[in-house]
């Protein structure tokens, strides 16, 4: 019996459960969820695209069914089921989901309708032109090889892709604490911007944004983001594109007219596009249209007809925009495993610096593999040209000694290699004119030696030869229908009116918000708060008075705005609604501010690491119950200030109680960022406390004090934004 049976070796069952997740965690992170910055491939999708290789699948050959490549994967390389390989497989070949489709599908593979696909029995695929680029070179030790699950076969650690797929095609996957979601761009710009940091490895993002503007999503559409927004976005590897619909409007008789939407936001399914719309038609939450009708053929062809003609159509556009999904978000978070298979968030410039460093590591490689084979062919045919002078001494050789092979070598003085490549060498080979093809081979192949070694010995003739190839990929993947860009990138839209919408009677209404999130109103403005009476273990918050028609901002601690209209809050005498079910407010999230949203108004936002800005209160309006990010965070940070912003001056307290006063002028004016640095926290102490936007001529009436403060008793702590601050005064000093 062997010593450790029955052996038990107690731990805390916090630090087993601690080191068992942990494994698990990074199993998924980096065997499942997350692309490969190299490549843009997951696991799934990389074993794939080598399975269909190794079965000679190129777009030259036939179709093979796909039951016989998911066969092949799930016996191979990737040990799970069958239906989740078939539908990475099938999401491959989809041109509505891919924007360079790495399969071409025979068969039923789906719709943008949403329509499931056949089959793996009934579909048949075959590798794209763009799966070939990403396996260009793999047979010449390109790249590093692993065994399989089971040791009996070999893989890929990473695909030599000569094609920008992460970018590409962009990647979208959920792990174990961390997700990515990258959208697609046109492979001809994302070429042009690396072939510009190959030219200037210190361009900006800027620089790089002007050869790549942005997303371009297969399935079309308009991107309408400002410029700061994308700027920011792609230099820190987090943010989002709002896409909406592609539409025109065509002319009828009479003076009438309707609208034809041709491309719809990527991701959106058609089908359910339309339901949703007639179901907000049938709940008479879209008054100004009267009704929406499917042309599609294998264009997109969807018809909507106004109620009436006197109608504007960038008003029913906007109402359609604002309720349903022909306006949506695609979020941007470039989170990837880089070369040394660590995840982490990369800007885009890191992402594509990262894929230029591969292809150079991939140039090397072939490179020597190449001049291996070539010194050896040389090695090769420089014995075939020593044994050519005395062919008749070969013959002897061969015919009467014992050890034909040592004999060639002490004759010719050839190497082991030489003398077996004689002795294997074909009658035929014999002839002048084939001694004529040796010498011609022989003085090609010194050539390529020559070139391959001066090749190897400068990094800037490596880096030449990488232009070369993305400019040569350039006019490969920028030509005809799937190299021209597809979604059109304009500057966010002006805001449209739609008031004519509103039908909704004017009353006043007290919204009352308690400590645990539940939200009612109750009619009225002169409202008993004493009676008002909640959950056990609950209490009021906020009591905000407003009308049935006013916009009320819920700006939370995540930096995001909701909106709810007046006349949504939930009425009665009972204890209302959770605002969670009228919000998408995170269970870790709490709201920081309530307020109606009133035109021409602005708030000082700002985060606990004392960065902040000025928002119009315009900017703050959030459509869709998802919200708006208005204030970024970096990680670990929460918002902590957003009060209104009337007055002059800002006065600020950190939590290391210093106190600052600078002019409200120096704050830029945003409707989304970061911020600026509102006060320097030089100690390393936790950041910002409090916040307060203030009239010189009517002095500072600090949070939690009676007593007003004139300006001219607080010019000790006036300065310039961004400044320490001195010793706060003890009535700012104190937590609020």
């Amino acid at each position: 019996m062997s010593e450790t049976a029955g052996h038990i070796e107690e731990t805390k069952l916090a630090e087993a459960l601690s080191e068992r997740y942990l494994a698990y965690a990074l199993s998924t992170i980096m065997s499942r969820s997350l692309p490969d910055v190299r490549d843009g491939l997951k696991p799934v999708h990389r074993r794939l695209v080598y399975a269909m290789h190794q079965l000679r699948l190129d777009p030259a050959s036939g179709f093979k069914k796909c039951a016989r490549v998911v066969g092949d994967v799930i016996g191979k390389f990737h040990p799970h089921g069958d239906a989740s390989v078939y539908e990475a497989l099938v999401r491959l070949a989809q041109d509505f989901a891919a924007r360079y489709p790495l399969v071409e599908g025979q068969g039923n593979f789906g719709s943008v309708d949403g329509d499931n696909p056949a089959a793996m029995r009934y579909t048949e695929a075959r590798l794209t032109e763009v799966a070939v680029a990403l396996l260009d070179g793999i047979e010449d030790d390109a790249v590093d090889f692993r065994p399989t699950y089971d040791g009996e076969e070999q893989e890929p650690v990473v695909l030599p892709s000569a094609f920008p797929n992460l970018l590409a095609n962009g990647a979208a996957g959920i792990a174990v604490g961390m997700a990515t979601s990258i959208p697609p761009h046109n492979a001809a710009e994302v070429c042009a911007a690396a072939a510009l940091l190959v030219r200037k490895p210190s361009a900006t993002t800027q620089e790089l944004l002007e050869l790549m503007p942005g997303p371009d999503f297969p399935t079309g559409g308009l991107i309408v983001e400002d410029s700061d927004a994308i700027l920011q976005a792609y230099e820190t590897g987090r943010g989002s594109f709002r896409m909406r619909a592609r539409w025109e409007v065509e002319q009828g008789r009479f003076g009438t007219w309707h609208i034809v939407v041709t491309q719809i936001p990527y991701q959106v399914q058609k089908s359910r596009l339309i339901e949703q719309i007639a179901d907000l038609l049938d709940q008479k939450k879209l008054p100004l249209l009267g009704d929406i009708r499917d042309e599609s053929t294998d264009e997109i062809r969807l018809v909507l007809e106004p109620k009436t003609r006197g109608i504007e159509p960038e008003v029913l556009m906007e109402t359609l925009f604002r309720a349903t999904p022909l306006e949506s978000r695609f979020g941007l978070n470039m989170n990837v495993l880089g070369a040394d298979r660590s995840p982490g968030v990369m800007g885009l410039k890191q992402v594509i610096q990262a894929w230029l460093d591969h292809r150079h590591e991939v140039l090397e490689r072939r490179s020597r593999h190449r001049l291996t084979a070539v010194e050896r062919r040389l090695e090769i045919l420089s014995g075939f040209l020593a044994v050519y002078l005395n062919l008749d001494e070969v013959i002897r050789i061969i015919r009467e000694e014992d050890d034909a092979k040592a004999s060639l070598i002490a004759t010719f003085k050839l190497t082991d290699l030489q003398a077996e490549s004689v002795l294997n060498m074909r009658l035929r080979s014999l002839r002048r004119l084939e001694e004529m093809e040796i010498r011609k081979e022989h003085d090609a192949l010194s050539a390529e030696k020559a070139a391959l070694e001066t090749l190897l010995e400068s990094e800037k003739q490596r880096w030449k030869t990488i232009e070369r190839e993305l400019t040569g990929m350039i006019k490969t993947f920028g030509k005809g229908r799937l190299g021209a860009r597809r979604s059109t990138i304009l500057s966010a839209p002006k805001p449209v009116d739609i008031s004519v919408v509103e039908e909704v009677e004017r009353e006043p209404l007290t919204m009352i918000l308690s400590q645990k999130g539940w939200v009612r109103a109750v009619k009225g403005h002169n409202v008993d708060l004493e009676n008002q009476k909640f959950k056990e273990g609950d209490a009021l918050k906020l009591v905000i008075p407003c009308q049935t028609t006013d916009r009320l901002c819920f700006f939370a601690t995540d930096g995001r705005a909701y909106t709810v209209k007046g006349a949504d809050l939930p009425r009665g005498r009972g204890d209302g609604q959770p605002i969670r079910l009228l919000i998408d407010l995170s269970n870790d999230e709490d709201l920081l501010a309530v307020f109606p949203i009133e035109d021409g108004k602005r708030r000082l936002v700002a985060s606990n690491a004392g960065r902040g800005m000025l928002v119009e209160d315009e900017a703050l309006v959030a459509e869709k119950r998802s919200g708006r990010q208005v204030l970024n965070l970096k990680k670990g940070e929460r918002a902590r200030i957003c009060v209104p912003a009337e007055g002059d001056y800002v006065a600020v307290v950190g939590e290391n109680r210093r106190f600052l006063i600078f002019p409200l002028e120096q704050l830029p004016v945003m409707a989304r960022g970061l911020g600026v640095a509102l006060q320097k926290y030089a100690d390393g102490s936790s950041g910002l406390r409090q916040a307060v936007v203030f009239t010189a001529a009517d002095g500072l009436h600090w949070p939690g004090t009676a007593r007003v403060r004139q300006f001219a008793d607080l010019q000790d702590w006036v300065s310039r934004r961004a400044a320490i601050g001195k010793v706060a005064p003890p009535w700012a000093a104190k937590k609020g």
